[in-house]
């Protein structure tokens, strides 16, 4: 997510803390090196050039240049208005008082907007909702084949009337059908366009005025980036949005839509997609994402993620097995089979913070096949030697790897694997990623 941006600041950043005094010129070159990369991350040169200025007023201040650690408090201020930039705090969705509430999910044909409405629709669900599906796209019968098929395929609630053929009429019936069935959300994917059009914006206006909603969710395509600003502000100025959410923000995208668009429109991102299975969808928290930027990861996501998919029990297991240096092959691969339930593992990875024992993880790619052919290997061991990776000698080895197809140098490979890992948790597990995390805290203020 931002990977480009974010190597490029942390660099930056990395190289000013490295000064031992932090002069006036230092700050001014920083400054310049920060403009180039928002401008390399497809950012508005006008929101890059404000953005910098604020940061040097800050910086240049008295606070941060007689500090005792001018590096750190430069960082705080380039976080600080970084999370501004973003949105500043994260901003929860509106639901009427007299239920169904109506979402209204507005975009150009390709931004993912239908998959964002079953995403959406699951996410409300988990979160003790009852939404109801609907299409109005009736230009495009493959819309409303493809939202029917995502509803059958994840149980969300799902309306249609195939004889009419009149987006307005559509809405109305599927009002009416949400009440009566006791919905308390209808979620209304309207059609998209290869770009905008006055009968586009007239037919969203004529649903607006009669089927009011109390979100109006523009789904922009995050990789198409000044490309997604400008069609959000054209949206937002024809029937005004409430929201946006951003799809594709785990691709390489250079991220110009992300930190441009709260700016441009005045109205926040409210979530992200991170992929494309339809759990993939994620509220937006600007502090979250700043910190991921410059390196400090994202731990509280990654708590959430774990507790969601992690089995709380085996976790207090594990730990007690770290404390005691008892962690074995079978634990290994046990927690790998977790990790992957968590999501994608380049995503799992990119929450760590880039410091200290973590330098650098974020930056692994890991082939999931791997992990198929890791548990495949530790299979095909015998109870013995999964406990005791020691007495694991050349013969066992040729033995193993008949077992599981795999060559005798993955299994070395694996085992090396193994050994760092233990030593990574024993760090953990006495003290360092608290001091990290210590670390990660800021001084508030200007």
């Amino acid at each position: 997510m931002l990977d480009n941006l974010s190597n490029k600041l942390q660099k930056i950043l990395r190289n000013l803390t490295g000064q031992g005094r932090v002069s006036g010129r230092h700050i001014e070159e920083t400054a310049r090196e920060i403009r180039n990369a928002l401008l390399d991350a497809d950012v508005h040169f006008k929101i890059a050039k404000d953005f910098v200025e604020r940061v040097k007023t800050r910086a240049l201040g008295q606070e941060v240049l007689e500090s005792l650690t001018p590096g750190q408090q430069v960082i705080r201020v380039v976080r600080d208005e970084l999370i501004e930039l973003l949105g500043g705090s994260q901003t929860e969705l509106l639901f009427s008082k007299q239920p169904p509430s109506v979402f209204l999910m507005v975009g150009l044909q390709g931004s993912g907007k239908t998959t964002s409405s079953a995403k959406l629709a699951y996410w409300l669900t988990k979160n003790n909702h009852t939404p109801l599906l609907l299409s109005v796209d009736v230009y495009r019968p493959a819309a409303v084949e493809q939202l029917r098929v995502l509803c059958a395929n994840n149980q969300l609630g799902y309306f249609d009337s195939p004889d009419d053929q009149n987006p307005l009429t559509r809405a109305e019936q599927g009002l009416r059908h949400a009440k009566n069935g006791g919905y308390d959300v209808l979620l209304i994917d309207t059609a998209g366009r290869l770009h905008i059009d006055d009968e586009m914006m007239l037919e969203l206006e004529r649903i607006r005025k009669n089927v009011p909603p109390v979100e109006i969710l523009l789904v922009a395509d995050a990789m198409t980036g000044q490309d997604a600003v400008r069609s959000a502000k054209e949206f937002h100025d024809r029937i005004g949005l409430t929201g946006v959410i951003l799809t594709k923000m785990d691709g390489d995208a250079r991220g110009g839509a992300a930190l441009s668009i709260k700016n441009v429109t005045g109205q926040p991102i409210k979530f992200v997609g991170t992929g494309e299975k339809v759990d993939a969808l994620e509220p937006f928290f600007p502090d979250r994402l700043a910190g991921r930027i410059l390196g400090m990861g994202d731990v509280l996501s990654l708590i959430e993620k774990a507790e969601e998919s992690v089995d709380q029990e085996q976790a207090a297991a594990l730990a007690e097995k770290i404390r005691k240096d008892d962690f074995t092959l079978s634990d290994f691969r046990d927690q790998l089979k977790q990790i992957r339930q968590m999501g994608p593992l380049d995503q799992i990875l990119g929450m760590l913070p880039n410091m200290g024992p973590l330098r650098g993880i974020n930056q692994m790619k890991v082939d999931e096949k791997e992990l198929v052919h890791i548990e495949a290997i530790i299979n095909s061991m015998t109870s013995e030697e999964r406990r005791n990776h020691q007495i694991l000698s050349g013969s066992r080895k040729k033995r193993i790897a008949r077992g599981s197809g795999r060559p005798v140098q993955e299994i070395n490979q694996l085992l090396k694997q193994y050994v760092e890992a233990r030593k990574l948790m024993r760090s953990l597990s006495r003290g360092i990623m608290p001091r990290m995390l210590r670390g990660l805290k800021f001084p508030t203020g200007s």
